[in-house]
């Protein structure tokens, strides 16, 4: 698919709107200056279409992809740009296998690309550290660990349930990865691990797992800011994956738009919307 990078956005909220550019546009939020070790800021990005899908379903085997057409170099650059001001990344263990498997791209290091270099100056300039640190949340445990983190000397840790598999867990603490229990769940709860996460030093963390993850976060109400990417197109497909596969969220899915842009270049000059939201809850 063709794509042209636009340099400019219209600004849709808040009032007045006009031009504003993509470059920085998220960068210039600071948003590693919103949370402290108390109370550390967790941020999440999501990429939809007007449908809600945000991965389909292969019909004959099951698996999870996403769709080419869905992504577009607008939402990639401004992806970058929140990526960059993390202390923290929380991943998990499927992105690790689909990424042992070359199926997804390696984006647990900021400003690698040629075309990004400006954002590992930048994290150096406001006293962040070259990488951020990775947490790979996994209930199995079962996952291949990615050279790459070793290789640009970024700390490491596991975070898993109370019950796991105790040899998987003894095997991955004996390679030096320190494993960090979150509580009797099924999935690795969110309020227990951004609690610890913010007494090993860490304040700004972005959310780069799957739907699961972020329908945690939700539920204990852990998301600072969420930023919603939708792209003008209706995908289909019997078989998709959506942003909260849990039951009704309530009252803790209510959020409160901070600010809304409109790309019209991108994907195929049909358009595409930048959202940013705040969890809020209703007035009493």
């Amino acid at each position: 698919m063709s794509q042209r990078l636009s340099n400019d956005l219209f600004q849709l909220y808040p009032f007045p709107g006009g031009r504003v550019r993509l470059k920085r546009l998220y960068l210039d939020l600071n948003l590693h200056r919103l949370g402290t070790t108390g109370k550390p800021f967790v941020y999440a990005n999501f990429l939809s279409s007007l449908d809600g899908r945000i991965a389909l379903e292969d019909a004959k085997s099951g698996k999870t992809y996403l769709p080419p057409q869905l992504t577009t170099h607008n939402d990639f650059r401004l992806f970058l740009e929140l990526h960059a001001q993390a202390d923290c990344l929380i991943t998990h263990g499927g992105y690790l296998r689909a990424l042992a498997n070359g199926k997804l791209g390696n984006i647990l290091q900021v400003g690698l690309r040629e075309d990004a270099g400006y954002l590992a100056e930048w994290r150096i300039a406001n006293g962040l550290p070259p990488q951020p640190a990775i947490v790979i949340a996994s209930a199995s445990l079962d996952f291949p660990m990615p050279q790459s983190i070793e290789k640009h000397g970024q700390k490491c840790y596991i975070a898993t349930v109370d019950d796991a598999d105790p040899k998987r867990v003894d095997a991955w603490q004996k390679q030096g990865v320190e494993v960090v229990f979150t509580g009797q769940r099924k999935l690795v709860g969110g309020a227990p691990l951004i609690q610890a996460l913010g007494r090993r030093g860490y304040k700004s963390i972005y959310l780069i797992a799957g739907p699961h993850m972020l329908d945690t976060m939700l539920r204990d109400r852990q998301i600072g800011r969420f930023f919603h990417s939708i792209t003008h197109q209706l995908l289909g497909g019997d078989a998709f994956k959506t942003l909260t596969p849990g039951a009704e969220l309530g009252e803790n899915g209510y959020l409160k738009l901070v600010s809304l842009y409109y790309d019209p270049t991108s994907p195929e000059n049909c358009g595409q919307w930048f959202s940013q939201f705040q969890q809020s809850l209703p007035e009493t």
